[in-house]
């Protein structure tokens, strides 16, 4: 039996328990939950770049997700299953091969001889403990914070293992804390530790976090994180987001401020010496003692008007740092919770200002549920970037279409196509135009 065969049968084991098992903990599977949930997903990325061919690639993903319910009494016990495979259906070529032309994959790993691998796969498992309004986590996670976010922008999700406590004990009030060690990437199999910097650099297996979601009646959220890196980087989080009615639509505003520092190896000029050291502080010219540490004030503002199916937004961002914002970053694949990141570009540069305008008309309005349409502009100006001999910035252009189907025997099928183009004037960033068309659906199980 292949590992993703494996893999799978290992959770429809877990969601098959015996009925002796069932007796003693009726809770556990009277209230537990299993979907198949299937992407199809086409890949089309061109580097504007003579020298760097595109990329076409066309793989088909499951995800099987079983959540348990708890065991009966005062301390309820659970376990979480995520098994997690991808097919490759299209990618042609080897990459790094002579007389082959080939990019990276972005859907798929590579083997030793730089093709992509047929299929790669991963089961995740999550031992679960709830006391109250408390749970406990260990095992499996897929963090969705201000200081922490899981990629889920290819095939298969990003995952990272650790541990995580959520406690709503008082009301309105969600306090969360935890530690992360490794990761497995969204196109790869492999369990990692944990860098801000890239591949090729040290890494870590300490992410500390913790924070606390506080509402005010219903239309004020207040948020506090902390997210400490071992020996990259400390970072504090602040937020509120207010939705206000008004006598024509509502009025979303979203503030946020991150202040990220170094800490430990990288807050010395021995430790960066060693490698503990990151890239993006452009507006530090080499022999700096200071590059390659981590530096960065990133506040933002943004504001939607909704009415009817419409949704108007404008936004502001600006990064007054030396560095770009601290994140945990493997170098495939990244996602931070701020206003500018957008399909490609990232838009965290030292000094940024980043203007974001966008539209969105939800299909609904005209009787035709399941259709939404989103259109986004981010254009960055005034990147610190040493020895520049003028303006240097970059912007991008995102489209997304999506319908779900509502009824009828394929109700639930989504369909989704997302094109992107960004142009840079950043030495290390490409012009690049992207397509992505992407067919979903979950069939529940249990």
């Amino acid at each position: 039996m292949n590992k993703s065969t494996l893999a799978l049968a290992i959770v429809a084991g877990i969601v098959g328990l015996p009925s002796v098992q069932q007796a003693s903990a009726a809770g556990f599977i009277e209230d537990s939950k299993a979907s198949l949930g299937l992407r199809n997903f086409y890949f089309n990325q061109d580097i504007r770049d003579a020298n760097a061919p595109s990329v076409k690639e066309w793989g088909q993903g499951f995800v099987l997700n079983y959540t348990s319910g708890y065991t009966q009494g005062t301390v309820g016990v659970g376990v979480d299953a995520l098994g997690l495979l991808g097919v490759k259906l299209d990618s042609g070529g080897r990459f790094g091969k002579a007389g082959i032309e080939r990019s990276p994959s972005q859907l798929f790993p590579l083997e030793s001889n730089g093709k992509a691998a047929d299929e790669f796969s991963h089961l995740g498992l999550t031992g679960k403990l709830r006391v109250s309004k408390t749970e406990a986590r260990l095992g499996t996670l897929l963090p969705k914070l201000p200081v922490v976010v899981y990629n889920d922008g290819r095939l298969l999700p990003q995952t990272y293992e650790g541990g995580q406590i959520t406690s709503n004990e008082i009301d309105n009030l969600t306090l969360i804390g935890g530690q992360l060690e490794h990761t497995k990437l969204r196109a790869s199999s492999d369990r990692e530790s944990l860098s801000a910097a890239g591949p090729n650099k040290p890494n870590t297996n300490k992410f500390y976090y913790g924070g606390a979601d506080y509402r005010i009646g219903k239309n004020l959220l207040l948020q506090y994180y902390y997210g400490n890196l071992e020996d990259y980087y400390e970072q504090h989080f602040l937020g509120l987001t207010h939705t206000l009615a008004l006598p024509l639509g509502s009025l979303v505003s979203d503030l946020r401020y991150f202040d990220s520092s170094s800490d430990g190896k990288n807050a010395s000029a021995a430790g960066r010496a060693e490698g503990w050291s990151v890239g993006g502080d452009l507006g530090r010219p080499a022999g700096d003692p200071h590059k390659g540490e981590i530096d960065s004030q990133l506040s933002s503002a943004q504001f939607t008007w909704k009415v009817g199916g419409h949704a108007l937004g404008l936004g502001y961002q600006h990064n007054g740092g030396d560095s770009i914002l601290g994140l945990l970053n493997q170098g495939a694949g990244v996602s931070g919770y701020t206003i500018a990141e957008r399909q490609i570009g990232g838009f965290r540069a030292p000094g940024a200002d980043v203007w974001i305008a966008s539209y969105a008309y939800d299909f609904a309005a005209l009787g035709v549920p399941g259709l939404t349409a989103k259109a986004i502009y981010n254009k960055g100006v005034n990147y610190d970037v040493a020895n520049s001999s003028g303006d240097v910035g970059e912007w991008e252009r995102d489209l997304r279409l999506d319908y779900v189907v509502q009824s009828g025997a394929l109700k639930g099928l989504g369909f989704a196509w997302l094109n992107a183009s960004l142009r840079s004037d950043l030495a290390s960033q490409r012009d690049v135009d992207e397509n992505r068309l992407i067919v979903s659906y979950s069939l529940p199980l249990l």
